[in-house]
């Protein structure tokens, strides 16, 4: 495995381009090259030189892998020098539960400590970093604005700004990044399920999205600031090579637990919702967000029994009878019914049928919208009332055009590969 590793960095080194500044300092890009698929990690002669004799810490999980290798052991197995691993949420091992607070740690396999960014700990303080040189993110994501990896890298930014560390982003292609939609997240509604005005589907990889949320200026205003006055921060994302956001990808590791396969991930989008009302959405099953339903809807759909699993220790409506709906099936099945859009036939047909509605949606023990799960999952509360008040598909997805429409022109300003329109 040394070897070949050796190999490819050598090769890659021969053929790969030098970096491209970007128009404003602080942030950079690498060249793309020919031939197979790569990920940002697998793209070594661009990051491996940037690494080499400094003090690294790196934010990872279980979808961190070069070939067939975690990143960690890769950049073990080249020298570098890690001192610090930061964990998202489900652990650095991917197997802790959705919500669930993971402390900190030392990792067995490596002896490095671990140190968790989920929970009432969301960003890297300065002691955590006392000595790093370089901060490196590389988290698989799934390109849906309620999965919190996007939150956890927005907060990795502002300690690099904070504390002026060289960050480097290893990119990777977003799964469902072949489409944009969904309602724009509404400034009221801002939480770690979303944090910026972009819609649910916002097809964006992760280095995109972060050098969005940089030169807009999205981050805290306090924070470009402290990385002015110590002029030592700087980001670099280093691409994936021969992707394009028409790239229908299978990602190699499952990112989370309740996420077991690419099906799951297309349909999450839309039933995602789920979780803001009082329906399975699937977890303790084997069809994480491809069946959900509740014990009182109608006996002749679909039936199921959510039970404890790993990922899923407590799930919703555990060991009762739920009936519901199962739209699972092949790839071809599911994108077809997912059809590029965040579907809202299942939330809406669900509704209709349940029978105490006013129990529908999740409580909120204040009563104020912005803290109703179901509002902060959908970044606004028109959405309830709209299907409390037995709105069309079609006149909710129309009241979300203006906004989606200026979200789409400000998006292609910062794509790095070729879109998929």
């Amino acid at each position: 495995m040394r070897l070949t590793l050796l190999l490819s960095f050598l090769l890659l080194t021969l053929f790969s381009g030098a970096q491209i500044k970007h128009k404003r300092s602080g942030y950079n890009r690498g060249t793309m090259n020919g031939g197979a698929l790569q990920t940002g990690a697998e793209n070594l002669a661009q990051y491996i030189p940037l690494l080499s004799g400094k003090t690294v810490a790196v934010f990872a999980n279980q979808t961190s892998v070069a070939g067939r290798s975690h990143l960690v052991d890769t950049l073990r197995r080249f020298g570098i020098n890690i001192k610090v691993i930061f964990a998202p949420e489900h652990g650095f091992r991917g197997t802790a539960d959705a919500g669930e607070k993971v402390g900190n740690y030392t990792d067995q396999k490596t002896g490095i400590p671990v140190v968790s960014l989920y929970g009432t700990k969301r960003k890297p303080s300065k002691e955590d970093l006392a000595g790093v040189d370089v901060m490196l993110f590389d988290i698989q994501d799934v390109g849906v604005r309620f999965y919190t990896f996007i939150s956890s890298l927005e907060y990795y930014i502002e300690a690099a700004m904070e504390f002026g560390k060289y960050l480097v982003i290893l990119d990777r292609p977003n799964p469902n990044g072949h489409y944009v939609d969904g309602p724009v997240l509404e400034a009221p509604y801002k939480s770690f399920v979303g944090m910026q005005a972009v819609p649910v589907v916002y097809g964006m990889t992760i280095g995109e999205y972060a050098q969005m949320i940089y030169e807009e200026e999205w981050i805290d205003a306090r924070y470009y600031e402290l990385a002015g006055k110590h002029g030592k921060f700087e980001m670099t994302v280093i691409p994936c090579n021969n992707y394009t956001h028409a790239t229908k990808y299978d990602l190699p590791v499952k990112p989370s637990p309740n996420l077991p396969n690419t099906q799951s991930i297309w349909l999450y989008p839309s039933t995602c919702f789920f979780e803001g009302t009082v329906l399975s959405e699937g977890r303790g099953t084997n069809k994480q967000f491809q069946i959900f339903g509740h014990p009182s809807l109608p006996k002749t759909l679909t039936s199921f029994t959510p039970r404890s699993m790993e990922g899923a220790k407590t799930p919703k409506l555990q060991d009762k009878l739920c009936y519901g709906w199962d739209v699972s099936g092949t790839k071809e099945k599911v994108l077809q019914t997912v059809n590029n859009k965040v579907q809202l036939k299942w939330l809406l047909e669900a509704y209709r049928l349940f029978p105490n509605k006013e129990d529908f949606f999740l409580p909120a023990a204040s009563g104020k919208p912005q803290d109703f799960f179901f509002n902060k999952l959908a970044g606004n509360s028109t959405l309830m009332q709209q299907i409390k008040d037995g709105k069309s598909e079609e006149e909710i997805r129309k009241s979300w055009e203006p906004a989606l429409s200026k979200f789409k022109t400000l998006r292609k300003k910062y794509l790095l590969y070729k879109d998929f329109e």
